[in-house]
Protein backbone atom coordinates (compact mmCIF):
# COMPACT_ATOMS: atom_id res chain seq x y z
CA UNK A 1 0.00 0.00 0.00
CA UNK A 2 2.90 2.01 0.58
CA UNK A 3 3.64 2.43 -3.05
CA UNK A 4 0.22 3.40 -4.10
CA UNK A 5 0.13 6.11 -0.98
CA UNK A 6 3.29 7.70 -2.52
CA UNK A 7 1.45 8.25 -5.75
CA UNK A 8 -1.35 9.65 -4.19
CA UNK A 9 0.90 12.22 -1.81
CA UNK A 10 2.54 12.95 -5.34
CA UNK A 11 -1.03 13.55 -7.18
CA UNK A 12 -2.11 15.91 -4.24
CA UNK A 13 1.15 17.84 -4.88
CA UNK A 14 1.07 18.10 -8.25
CA UNK A 15 4.32 16.50 -8.96
CA UNK A 16 4.66 13.80 -11.68
CA UNK A 17 4.24 10.29 -11.45
CA UNK A 18 7.51 8.95 -12.48
CA UNK A 19 9.54 5.92 -10.91
CA UNK A 20 12.30 8.83 -9.90
CA UNK A 21 9.46 10.91 -7.67
CA UNK A 22 8.00 7.92 -6.16
CA UNK A 23 11.17 6.32 -5.17
CA UNK A 24 11.96 9.44 -3.25
CA UNK A 25 8.59 9.36 -1.64
CA UNK A 26 9.06 5.68 -0.44
CA UNK A 27 12.83 6.30 0.51
CA UNK A 28 12.14 9.67 2.28
CA UNK A 29 9.46 7.42 4.37
CA UNK A 30 12.16 4.94 5.14
CA UNK A 31 10.42 2.13 2.90
CA UNK A 32 12.93 -0.75 1.06
CA UNK A 33 12.03 0.37 -2.62
CA UNK A 34 11.62 -2.93 -5.26
CA UNK A 35 12.19 -1.49 -8.24
CA UNK A 36 10.07 -3.61 -10.23
CA UNK A 37 7.02 -2.61 -8.11
CA UNK A 38 8.23 1.45 -8.88
CA UNK A 39 8.07 0.43 -12.69
CA UNK A 40 4.75 -1.56 -12.38
CA UNK A 41 3.06 1.32 -10.48
CA UNK A 42 3.83 3.89 -12.92
CA UNK A 43 2.46 1.66 -15.77
CA UNK A 44 -0.12 0.94 -14.00
CA UNK A 45 -0.99 4.25 -13.50
CA UNK A 46 -0.52 5.49 -16.96
CA UNK A 47 -3.91 6.53 -18.30
CA UNK A 48 -5.46 6.54 -14.94
CA UNK A 49 -7.46 10.23 -13.73
CA UNK A 50 -6.41 9.80 -9.77
CA UNK A 51 -9.02 12.05 -9.20
CA UNK A 52 -11.82 10.44 -11.07
CA UNK A 53 -11.10 7.36 -9.37
CA UNK A 54 -10.70 8.90 -5.75
CA UNK A 55 -14.03 10.76 -6.56
CA UNK A 56 -15.53 7.25 -7.51
CA UNK A 57 -14.03 5.42 -4.22
CA UNK A 58 -15.40 8.32 -2.99
CA UNK A 59 -18.44 7.32 -3.70
CA UNK A 60 -19.24 3.89 -3.53
CA UNK A 61 -20.60 2.74 -0.28
CA UNK A 62 -19.06 0.95 2.02
CA UNK A 63 -18.51 -2.86 1.36
CA UNK A 64 -21.48 -4.60 4.03
CA UNK A 65 -21.01 -7.99 5.23
CA UNK A 66 -22.60 -10.68 2.80
CA UNK A 67 -25.01 -12.93 4.12
CA UNK A 68 -25.40 -11.49 7.48
CA UNK A 69 -28.41 -11.39 8.29
CA UNK A 70 -28.20 -7.98 10.75
CA UNK A 71 -29.96 -6.07 7.80
CA UNK A 72 -32.95 -8.10 7.86
CA UNK A 73 -32.99 -8.05 11.47
CA UNK A 74 -32.97 -4.26 11.53
CA UNK A 75 -35.33 -3.89 8.98
CA UNK A 76 -37.95 -6.25 11.19
CA UNK A 77 -37.42 -4.10 13.96
CA UNK A 78 -37.84 -0.91 11.62
CA UNK A 79 -41.48 -2.56 10.18
CA UNK A 80 -40.02 -4.17 7.11
CA UNK A 81 -40.96 -0.94 4.81
CA UNK A 82 -37.57 -1.27 3.70
CA UNK A 83 -37.72 -4.34 1.25
CA UNK A 84 -38.31 -2.85 -1.63
CA UNK A 85 -35.17 -0.42 -1.58
CA UNK A 86 -32.89 -3.32 0.13
CA UNK A 87 -34.30 -5.68 -3.74
CA UNK A 88 -33.50 -2.48 -5.52
CA UNK A 89 -29.71 -2.17 -3.77
CA UNK A 90 -29.54 -6.00 -4.52
CA UNK A 91 -30.33 -5.71 -7.89
CA UNK A 92 -28.27 -2.90 -8.34
CA UNK A 93 -25.19 -5.28 -6.75
CA UNK A 94 -25.90 -8.14 -9.14
CA UNK A 95 -26.03 -5.56 -11.59
CA UNK A 96 -22.58 -4.17 -11.41
CA UNK A 97 -21.05 -8.01 -11.51
CA UNK A 98 -21.16 -8.41 -15.25
CA UNK A 99 -17.59 -9.26 -16.89
CA UNK A 100 -18.70 -7.12 -20.28
CA UNK A 101 -17.98 -3.97 -18.22
CA UNK A 102 -13.88 -2.19 -18.32
CA UNK A 103 -11.58 -3.78 -16.00
CA UNK A 104 -12.16 -1.12 -12.97
CA UNK A 105 -8.79 -1.54 -11.14
CA UNK A 106 -9.82 -2.87 -8.13
CA UNK A 107 -6.89 -5.51 -7.97
CA UNK A 108 -3.89 -2.93 -7.99
CA UNK A 109 -3.71 -3.26 -3.94
CA UNK A 110 -2.58 -6.75 -4.15
CA UNK A 111 -0.31 -5.95 -7.23
CA UNK A 112 1.74 -3.07 -4.86
CA UNK A 113 0.92 -4.42 -1.14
Amino acid sequence: MEYVYAALILNESGEELNEENITGVLEAAGVDVEESRVKALVAALEDVDIEEAVEQAAAAPAAAPAASGSADEADADEGGDDEEEADEAAEAEDAGDDDDEEPSGEGLGDLFG
